[in-house]
């Protein structure tokens, strides 16, 4: 497991079982770089990973 595996097995674990909405995560991540601007890129990334995981361009 990766260092950074804890936060995620963390999220899973406290709220695994909720749903939400993709209007509601992107909500959050903008919080999230509003309070951490040293994070912008990595979660751009992540948002941009995350938005095009059914291209079939990137196969």
């Amino acid at each position: 497991m990766y260092f950074t595996d804890r936060g995620i097995e963390e999220l899973e674990s406290r709220r695994g079982e909720e749903e939400v909405s993709f209007a509601w995560l992107a909500e959050q991540l903008r919080t999230f770089v509003d309070l951490n601007p040293d994070f912008e890129v990595p979660v751009e990334r992540l948002a941009t990973w995350l938005a095009r995981l059914d291209d079939e361009d990137d196969e």
